[in-house]
């Protein structure tokens, strides 16, 4: 699916969304995206007026850096547990 089908299909079915759950409809709709291997920054630039889909995205980016470090933790600690 290319990120402009997924702009228009999420332009038209957000008003059907309530208000107070469009936060969590966006994360699903940037995680689908970012699993079929569209970048962070065709999403950035393909939504760029939808505040809901950058929040999300920039939400994910900060978990997925943090999902990062921690996975480079656990790689040191393993580490060092070979050692002894």
């Amino acid at each position: 699916m290319s990120v402009e089908l997924a702009n228009e299909i999420w332009s038209e079915l957000k008003r059907y969304v309530n208000t107070v759950d469009r936060a969590e409809a966006a994360e699903t709709v940037v995680s689908v995206l970012i699993d079929n291997d569209v970048s962070a920054d065709d999403i950035k630039s393909t939504f760029k007026s939808d505040s809901d889909i950058k929040k999300a995205l920039t939400s994910y980016l900060k978990d997925h850096d943090h999902e990062d470090e921690v996975d480079d933790d656990d790689l040191h600690d393993d580490e060092e547990d070979d050692d002894y």
